[in-house]
């Protein structure tokens, strides 16, 4: 049971942020409150305060509108900071997560009467490393000569006026106290090329032993983190931290309570974390370089010792697994038959998928020897880079200074975590997988490498059920995921598949405070055009548009493909087309901003756009009257991760159309229709022109599982 004196915390808190900002209560925000803290202030923790028995996990769907941030911060803060637990918040986008921290939150301190502290956690990679603007900004020193050795590394010094004088910039700022060396906080947009050369990763970083250790943005911010109740950051970088044993970044996850907002998007970022590539002639190509880099490092530096016979190991082995690489390379090419030029201009690269992600013989062989040299020059990089680490500690004399490790660390750094992501690659390409768990997605992509095609080996898993059980759920002290769709088809089982959430989770929709039936209706007309066939339904849309979206000030029309997006807007009277802006030819803040002021003006206009506009993209009132859906958004057909899925299910006797492609194109479509209403006062129309949620069997169940609009089936 919940304690009274925590209910009683929670309820004074909603009840006086209601007051102090004028609202009424919601249904929905009260149901939400009550279903986490039943779950996350009932947990049973053992003498030393870790959670004794089953995973304490929540999943609440709750529609736009229902005031989801407050819900959980009201119901969550006082709960962890009851157990004595630190809370992490994490969302699946930068906007969310910069409106929790500079606005909800300050918010909720201001009018609910609660105090806690909060921080924004971001990776290394969004701030700035002084030892790096240091090196740009002496170019060319005799500091670089070794840097020099390894240009392709990133490591290159040559610097343009227009940087250097960025770079002046930033270091009058940083010592001003006018810039706090966060990407996100610097006032113009930073180029990604630029920026990356700015930045570091933590295989380079020499942490304490760098002399701007003191004044390092990065561990300054992670400081600040250390003492706060609420700790504000991404899905990624809390999966990062798990996939590094927890606790290496972020709080342990045993002593911590998680909200996962945006939550429909963890299974797919888990995934991602856990694939792997490499791209076959880059890698060889680097090889080569390293062992002629190397090979001069040792000709200007005899290295005595230890340091030197890791060293001297490494050109001839490079060559070695370069070989290697190159028999790989043939063995690909023969294989996946890729003809060079073909489609590189598409969207879609041409690939090759190992059915059921089994590897041919002779692949595997190969793979193994990779696998096993790239383990050989792992250990080798990691031995170098633990007698550097000696060096700068003065711990050891191995012949160099402390400050010439000081400089060399990064760049065997690099070095490592190279070395280190292919024999990852190859242990997952050629790993035999269990019996029972879903197998390994493994293919071939062809890409481009300057003149030359080059082929990219690919690895990922096919579910992140069983790596979020493990690292996630089975270790937190308590979680709870979030979002406006987390069921599909009136059910949490996809969720439930894909999330691999405990068997003990509890799950809860709570209704939005919409009313649906009064503020839009959603029809269905009769295009006389089966989506199947794009042309004939490409021709209809193209015909029918500029009639169906008459009237309505803000339009935003969504397609499943690019190509029939086009070819819509290339069929459309010239004049009809001036009101269009559409997707990806300015960036998409650009083209929504330029779709308000046009409205904004007292002018129609009407937006094209992909699955990115589907989600996420918040129009409220005359920016969006009508929401025209060209076709139910089934999966593309061609992704290996999902195709390995689909014959994993059938091999197992399901049946994948119904248990994968009908949850997730109904998914879509719910998100796609929530683009309509964004307020309470909001009102308009969503018409879909595929008339297979009426006359398919599966039809039904995607059209009874959409908000509930008033309906017009033509």
């Amino acid at each position: 049971m919940l304690s009274t004196e925590l209910k009683s915390q929670i309820q004074g808190a909603y009840s006086r942020f209601l007051e102090a900002k004028g609202l009424k209560p919601r249904y929905g925000q009260r149901l939400m409150i009550a279903e986490i803290a039943k779950v996350l202030g009932t947990i049973k923790a053992d003498d030393e305060g870790r959670r004794d028995g089953e995973p304490a996990v929540v999943a609440v769907e709750a529609g736009t509108g229902t005031g989801k941030t407050v819900a959980y911060s009201l119901a969550a803060i006082p709960t962890a900071k009851a157990a004595g637990k630190r809370l992490v918040i994490a969302t699946a986008t930068v906007a969310l997560q910069e409106q929790i921290v500079h606005k909800d939150l300050p918010d909720l301190m201001r009018n609910s009467g609660l105090s806690f502290s909060f921080a924004l956690a971001k990776g290394r990679g969004r701030y700035l490393c002084l030892s790096k603007l240091d090196l740009l900004l002496q170019e060319g020193q005799a500091q670089s000569a070794t840097a020099q050795l390894f240009e392709e590394e990133g490591f290159r010094i040559d610097v343009d006026e227009q940087s250097q004088k960025l770079f002046g910039a930033m270091i009058d700022k940083l010592a001003g106290n006018k810039w706090d060396g966060d990407r996100d906080s610097w006032p113009q947009e930073l180029e990604d090329g630029t920026w990356s050369r700015l930045t570091t990763d933590h295989s380079q970083c020499t942490s304490r032993h760098c002399p701007n250790f003191q004044q390092c943005a990065f561990y300054k911010a992670r400081e600040g983190m250390g003492k706060v109740d609420v700790i504000v950051t991404n899905h990624d970088m809390v999966l990062a931290d798990l996939a590094l044993g927890g606790g290496a970044v972020l709080p342990d996850p045993r002593e911590t309570l998680y909200v996962f907002d945006e939550g429909h998007h963890l299974p797919d970022k888990a995934i991602g974390h856990f694939a792997h590539f490499t791209r076959l002639r880059s890698t060889a190509d680097w090889l080569e370089q390293t062992a002629k880099n190397l090979t001069k490092l040792l000709a200007q530096h005899p290295l005595p010792g230890d340091l030197g016979r890791l060293i001297e190991q490494v050109p001839e082995l490079a060559r070695e697994i370069k070989i290697q690489q190159q028999f790989m390379f043939s063995a690909c090419e023969q294989l996946a038959d890729f003809k060079p030029g073909e489609d590189m201009e598409g969207r879609e690269r041409p690939r090759h998928r190992f059915v059921g992600g089994l590897v041919p013989e002779h692949l595997q062989e190969l793979g193994l020897e990779l696998k096993k040299g790239f383990s050989r020059l792992t250990d080798l990089f990691t031995g170098v880079a633990e007698q550097l680490k000696e060096a700068m500690d003065g711990e050891a004399t191995i012949g160099i200074a402390s400050h010439q490790a000081e400089e060399w660390y990064p760049l065997f750094g690099s070095l490592l975590a190279r070395a280190k992501g292919n024999w990852e690659l190859w242990l997952a390409f050629t790993a035999e997988d269990p019996e029972d768990s879903p197998p390994m997605a493994r293919w071939l992509t062809l890409a481009e490498s300057g003149a030359l095609f080059d082929i990219e080996v690919n690895a990922s898993p096919i579910l992140a059920a069983e790596t979020l059980r493990r690292n996630l759920w089975n270790v937190a002290y308590g979680a709870l995921v979030t979002s406006a769709t987390l069921t599909a088809l009136g059910t949490f089982d996809r969720y439930r598949m894909r999330a691999g959430l405990p068997k003990v989770a509890v799950t809860a929709v709570v209704p939005s405070p919409f009313h649906h039936a009064d503020a839009g209706v959603l029809k269905v007309p009769d295009l006389k055009a089966d989506p199947r066939e794009a042309p004939a339904h490409t021709a209809a849309i193209i015909r029918e548009l500029p009639g169906l979206v008459a009237g309505s000030r803000g339009t935003l029309v969504l397609f499943s493909s690019r190509k029939q997006m086009q070819e819509v807007f290339d069929g459309l009277e010239r004049d009809w087309r001036k009101r269009v802006f559409i997707q990806g030819n300015l960036s998409k803040q650009e083209t929504l901003n330029k779709h308000k002021a046009r409205v904004d003006s007292g002018e129609e206009s009407v937006l094209f756009g992909l699955a990115s506009f589907a989600e996420g993209v918040d129009l409220p009132g005359a920016y969006c009257e009508h929401v025209v859906i060209a076709k139910i958004p089934f999966a593309v057909p061609d992704d290996p991760v999902e195709a390995a899925l689909a014959e994993w299910i059938e091999a197992r006797g399901g049946n994948p159309f119904m248990e994968i492609a009908v949850p997730d194109a109904s998914l879509r479509l719910v998100q796609a229709c929530g683009r309509l209403l964004r307020t309470e006062a909001d009102r308009g129309t969503i018409t879909l022109l595929d008339r297979r949620v009426v006359t398919q069997r599966y039809g039904k169940a995607i059209l009874n599982a959409l908000p509930p609009f008033r309906r017009e089936i033509g």
